[in-house]
């Protein structure tokens, strides 16, 4: 599948060199902050990062639609909630 094949981000967030919780309370708060049904671009360093932070936005109640595996990072894309979490 190639980079054009996925969906266009509204908005990226690049949260590498970032540690966790932190990830998490960055990225729940940009969702917070965008319209329903937008799409966040998510860059995640490997490790702990790409462990916990899609998990943790799944609980809160996001829809995590895909998980990319950029070779030194990954990129995830989490759909704003029509309702707010």
């Amino acid at each position: 599948m190639s980079v054009s094949s996925f969906p266009y981000p509204d908005v990226q967030l690049d949260l590498r060199g970032t540690s966790c919780p932190i990830n998490f309370v960055r990225t729940k708060i940009q969702l917070e902050r965008m319209k329903p049904g937008s799409l966040l671009e998510v860059l995640l360093d490997i490790g702990e990062p790409i462990e916990q932070v899609p998990d943790s936005l799944t609980m809160a109640g996001y829809e995590v639609e895909e998980i990319i595996d950029c070779t030194d990072y990954f990129a995830i894309l989490v759909r704003c909630s029509v309702i707010s979490a």
